[in-house]
């Protein structure tokens, strides 16, 4: 399989090892299957969802793939069992392409051993990810985006005026020379 270090939200690896623990009982099938998405758990650096890179897969992201071999696009998302539905694209983590597609981000080429032979894919483009769009139900966010914008608004804000300041030693009359709306933009 693929080396690199992944990226994994807390919140879906809290999920994924609850899964994992709670069918590990199961046929031989999904055993090996289950073996397949540890391994790659193990490997994988867990961040907060506020952290994970906008271009990773997450659970429930719906992801751009080529096939390396034979060109064909098609895009998927990877789901828990219970939410899997192919006429959707949605694809349960337990079925290998879903679970070599976590983690990975944008550009990413993927190699895995199947029955037929080495598949590899490349992740073309992550067309919606919970986490970016504010979705994740545990986290805001999007929110918490927008606060840190806004916050490095404000530090740049405060930066110019005292630029200003020490420009023409001292503070000119009047609010700040530098003022921002109530939506955060500079005016």
């Amino acid at each position: 399989m693929n080396e690199r270090m992944i990226q994994i939200t807390q919140g879906d690896m809290e999920k994924l090892r609850r899964l994992i623990e709670a069918r590990r009982n199961t046929r031989a099938l999904d055993r090996d299957n289950l073996a397949m998405l540890a391994q790659e758990l193990e490997r994988a650096e867990i961040v907060p969802p506020a952290n994970i890179s906008m271009d990773a897969v997450t659970m429930h992201s719906r992801v751009l793939v080529r096939d390396l071999n034979s060109g064909i696009e098609s895009s998927y998302t990877p789901v828990f069992p219970q939410d899997a539905d192919i006429a959707q694209s949605k694809i349960s983590i337990l079925v290998p392409i879903a679970t070599v597609l976590l983690g990975y981000r944008g550009g990413d080429e993927i190699e895995w051993p199947t029955p037929g032979g080495r598949r590899r894919l490349k992740i073309v483009k992550v067309l919606y990810q919970p986490e970016a769009a504010g979705d994740e139900p545990e986290h805001s966010v999007a929110l918490y985006r927008q606060s840190r914008e806004r916050d490095e608004l404000t530090n740049l804000k405060s930066r110019l005026n005292e630029q200003e300041k020490v420009a023409y030693g001292r503070e000119l009359p009047g609010e700040a020379l530098i003022s921002t709306t109530a939506e955060g933009e500079m005016k």
